[in-house]
């Protein structure tokens, strides 16, 4: 079956919590994961569907100040290396662009080495921002313009 990008639905989004461990492995990031982002902004929430299952997703929105954010995204454990992460950023910038996105924008820790090397990869500034989650708490800030 060939992999297709949906947007996603509160069922898909069960699914990757009850499944977070393929995604994310021991790191627990479900707190990230709220049903109100799928709800408010179905169109800017992603999956990847292949004859697995979920293979991969993204949720995201555009925000006021017109920049496309990427709140998370990640991969199924045994679909890495498919590109899957670059074709969902792909079909994440055309819809955020088509509502008005003029930048995206996505954040990590200082430590996530994959995740700055991906961002880098596919044209995103990066800059440690100091403070970002709170006193003592830096963030990787990526940003690009569209």
């Amino acid at each position: 079956m060939e992999a297709s990008i949906d947007r996603a639905t509160v069922g898909d989004l069960n699914r990757l919590l009850a499944e977070h461990h393929r995604y994310w492995g021991d790191r627990d990031l479900r707190h990230l994961h709220l049903a109100a982002l799928v709800h408010e902004f179905g169109e800017t929430c992603l999956v990847v569907r292949d004859g697995d299952g979920l293979a991969a997703y993204l949720l995201g929105f555009v925000t006021p100040a017109r920049a496309g954010y990427i709140h998370a995204v990640a991969t199924r454990d045994d679909a890495r290396g498919r590109g899957l992460g670059r074709r969902l950023y792909e079909a994440f910038t055309a819809v955020a662009g088509a509502q008005g996105a003029t930048t995206l924008k996505a954040i990590t820790s200082p430590g996530n080495t994959g995740s700055i090397a991906f961002h880098r990869a596919l044209g995103f500034d990066a800059s440690v921002i100091e403070d970002y989650n709170g006193p003592g708490r830096p963030m990787v800030v990526f940003t690009r313009a569209l």
